[in-house]
């Protein structure tokens, strides 16, 4: 006998063990993928971990259903790190396969249900849904659970099929079904029996009485003559001005034929690879250092000030490495940052780059995965997001943590809650990698990490080209409300700045770092702002929907008329948003264009690609935006920058609010005079002399770090210790506190006074539940694995009380 374990994409801690044949055995190799059955009637899509010929003592083995792939779609390096994963993260390997595979790949069944031609049931017994669900069956062979739900038009229809199953009048199937399909494209050419000049010639004659049918067949001569290709249905229609219709017709006929290709959809056009560019001296001591110190460590650090040129350092390194033939991973924060580059990196190596993120069609992603996998040519380079990490790397030589500081690269949920930066320095060492982390303002644990030996820490000081560094000035907003000098939000200074910047045709970037008009609506009379009801947060108002809408759980409703605990029609918004900038800009400015750059304004796949180009082209005067704004974009005309509440993002509850406010303001200052003239920056604030503000405006991250470094001493926070978040939730609050109380006590017994907590968390309720945290902090000599142990074990004596089955535990390691 012959058995397979198999990893299921659920929470569930551990591997499932199937039956296989000798034969089927001999075949699968781990990384494959098998359809099985699992519970009473669901079939998942499995990988197989092990193969081997124990038989598990407590169960009977079920057989596996299907083999669905002729090779491996995952290697043994992303197994062992998918295992690191779930272990360091206190999560379980179904999780991380979930996360990691498109979800092309795992296929999951659908239930079919079929009317039972054996029996016969009498109507008179049926429910009027049963007797909806029989009616329609009666009509067509099969139902999809989907059309159930959509003739019933409820979503919980298990029920209903459960009761008609059990009457015996329905039978339940299960059908996987395969998720990816290839895009195929339609290409017409002249059908055979027409190629002789004799036959053709006759044809043409015919054709006298149907000028369009003409006109799209000259134009299929013309553009055969042209082009070597075969020429595409969509080109031929367009070129002949001709409707679809006409094709058919021609088709119809027997004068055209078709006949169709698969074709990428990842592809790229364009020209040749352009030369590199030559480095200056300050990039070329930089990259000297670089080369030094990756001999004596796997990962460096650099600490490149805004502009000075990073990304031609990762150009010349990445080039290196293909040189040597090895695959290259270059990760972003942000997908809006990918747009920019890619047409970088595809100026110096073409067909060579391939991009994978979130906002690609699963489809797309099952490519590229599938040309990395096989290391075609076109999967040299990945640029990408934090899941890029999970591809299937042959031999990876760089991985490159661009803005390694961003928290961007923390995954929040669902499980796993990996840091995309400490998860890519693990991939590279299990390939033999090296690892190149570059920010202007490094996190404190890599800085910490660089300045201890552990990392090698290369500096860049100069801004390319020896532009000067942004000057940046504090406008105290008290002062000016004081003085009657404001206008809306905007201090006399700003305007004064705005004003020269577009009177010499220059652009500006606005920042504020809340979207919507405002973060909450007042009521003048009785101090009362509507809530989410299922939050504990007010909701924003969005002007242009005329919406009050909560940006937890998505709760929306139009905006009131009056209030809703005193009746008056007294309501005013306070506070300011991205929108409410935009509007107050559109009066004071109404010749110009202004754009908004937030999550409201880059829902599609290429509206950030969009929104670039345009600030590119000098079709935007003055850009908006929240936090996407100031990331490591690089545009050539942006003279001055507005920071329009710089309080907001330094009166946060969270240790690393300082060191946050310094980098984001540090990294939208960096967007200012990236060219020949120096650029200004203006940050408006109501406290002026605030340490962190004082030294963003003198480019002092040396000071910020020892200061934020003796202030995470006192208070035993990263990097001098490790900190794990576990999180409860439930609807009900006096069972959430009583099993985060309960946990907390039993915590406490092994690490005394490193618990913090239980604790709620400053939005205490959202969707409907009530949150506590308990925060554990490790010191470095106490060991991380027996910590988790020890965690390990408190919860599953958590699991046992029947009293907690109901609350949520989620346990987040790093959380921050």
């Amino acid at each position: 006998m012959y058995f397979i374990d198999v990893i299921l994409p659920i929470p569930l801690k551990q591997s499932f063990t199937y039956s296989v044949n000798k034969d089927e055995a001999f075949f699968l190799q781990p990384g494959m993928r098998v359809a099985v059955p699992f519970g009473k009637s669901k079939i998942y899509t499995g990988i197989v971990y092990k193969i081997h010929s124990n038989d598990p003592p407590s169960y009977e083995t079920k057989s596996i259903d299907q083999i669905l792939d002729e090779a491996p779609i995952i290697t043994q390096i992303q197994l062992k790190h998918w295992e690191w994963m779930a272990n360091y993260y206190m999560c379980t390997l179904g999780e991380v396969v979930k996360a990691a595979l498109p979800s092309a790949y795992l296929l999951e069944s659908e239930t079919i249900i079929k009317l039972n031609t054996e029996t016969t049931a009498s109507e008179s017994t049926f429910t009027d849904d049963e007797f909806l669900v029989h009616e329609a069956l009666m009509n067509q062979s099969s139902l999809h659970i989907n059309d159930v739900r959509s003739i019933l038009d409820r979503k919980n229809v298990v029920s209903v099929t459960k009761t008609l199953f059990e009457k015996g009048v329905i039978t339940i199937e299960e059908e996987v079904f395969e998720q990816y399909t290839p895009k195929m494209k339609r290409y017409l050419k002249i059908a055979s029996a027409y190629t002789s000049e004799e036959n053709l010639r006759q044809l043409l004659d015919t054709m006298n009485r149907a000028p369009k049918q003409k006109e799209v067949l000259m134009t299929l001569f013309m553009l055969s003559s042209q082009q070597k290709k075969p020429i595409e249905s969509v080109q031929l229609q367009k070129q002949s001005g001709a409707t679809a219709a006409t094709l058919k017709a021609l088709i119809d006929k027997g004068v055209l034929e078709e006949f169709f290709q698969q074709q990428d959809r990842v592809r790229y056009q364009g020209e040749e690879n352009n030369p590199i560019k030559s480095l200056n001296k300050a990039q070329q001591d930089a990259f000297q250092q670089l080369q030094n110190s990756f001999e004596e460590k796997d990962i460096s650090l650099l600490h490149g000030v805004t502009s000075s040129g990073k990304t031609e350092l990762y150009v010349k390194s990445i080039k290196a490495m293909l040189e040597a033939g090895k695959q290259v991973l270059y990760m972003l924060p942000e997908i809006a940052l990918t747009t920019q580059l890619i047409s970088r990196l595809q100026n110096y190596f073409g067909e060579q780059v391939s991009v994978y993120h979130s906002k690609y069609s699963v489809n797309e992603r099952v490519e590229v995965w599938n040309n990395v996998l096989a290391n075609k040519p076109k999967a040299q380079i990945i640029i990408g997001a934090r899941s890029s990490l999970f591809l299937p790397f042959h031999s990876l030589g760089l991985v490159v943590v661009d803005e390694e500081h961003e928290p961007s690269f923390k995954q929040f949920n669902p499980a796993p809650r990996y840091h995309g930066r400490d998860a890519a320095i693990v991939l590279a060492n299990l390939h033999g990698a090296k690892t190149l982390l570059g920010s202007a303002t490094p996190s404190l644990e890599s800085y910490y990490n660089a300045l201890h030996g552990k990392y090698g820490l290369v500096f860049l000081k100069e801004r390319f080209g020896n532009v000067m560094m942004p000057e940046i000035e504090l406008v105290d907003v008290k002062e000016r409300h004081k003085k009657r000098l404001m206008t809306g939000h905007f201090s006399d200074r700003m305007l004064e700045e705005i004003n020269e910047a577009l009177a010499l045709e220059e652009q500006v970037i606005l920042f504020q770092n809340r979207r919507g008009f405002s973060p909450f609506v007042e009521c003048t009379t009785c101090g009362v702002a509507p809530q989410c009801p299922n939050c504990d947060v007010s909701l924003t108002y969005h002007q242009h929907k005329n919406q009050l809408r909560c940006h937890y759980c998505g709760y929306k409703m139009h905006m009131l008329v009056s209030c809703m605990a005193c009746g008056s029609e007294t309501l005013d918004t306070k506070g300011f948003g991205t929108e409410q900038i935009e509007t107050e800009l559109k009066v004071l400015y109404p010749d110009k264009t202004i754009a908004r750059m937030d999550q409201d304004t880059t829902k599609g796949k290429h509206a950030y690609a969009k929104l670039i180009e345009k600030l590119e082209n000098r079709e935007i005067d003055i850009l908006v935006g929240t936090q996407m704004v100031a990331k490591g974009l690089d545009f050539r005309n942006v003279t001055l920058v507005g920071v329009m509440n710089a309080d907001t993002l330094l009166n946060f509850p969270d240790f690393r609010a300082h060191e946050r406010s310094f980098q984001l303001l540090q990294q939208v200052s960096g967007r200012a005079g990236r060219t020949k003239k120096r650029g200004k920056v203006l940050i408006q604030t109501y406290n002026p002399l605030h340490q962190i503000l004082q030294q963003v405006s003198v480019n002092d991250f040396e000071e910020m770090y020892k200061q934020q470094a003796e202030d995470r001493y006192q208070f035993k926070y990263p990097p001098y210790f490790r900190t794990i978040k576990i999180t409860f939730r439930d609807r009900n609050f006096g069972k959430m506190q009583k099993a985060s109380s309960w946990f907390a006590q039993a915590l406490k017994i092994s690490f005394k006074e490193h618990v913090l907590g239980p604790e709620q968390p400053p939005v205490g309720r959202v969707r409907n539940q009530f949150i506590s945290n308990v925060l554990i902090k490790i010191p470095k000599q106490q060991s991380l694995a027996k910590t988790k142990a020890v965690i390990a074990k408190v919860q599953r004596s958590f699991l046992a009380v029947k009293e907690f089955s109901s609350v949520r535990v989620i346990i987040d390691v790093d959380p921050y």
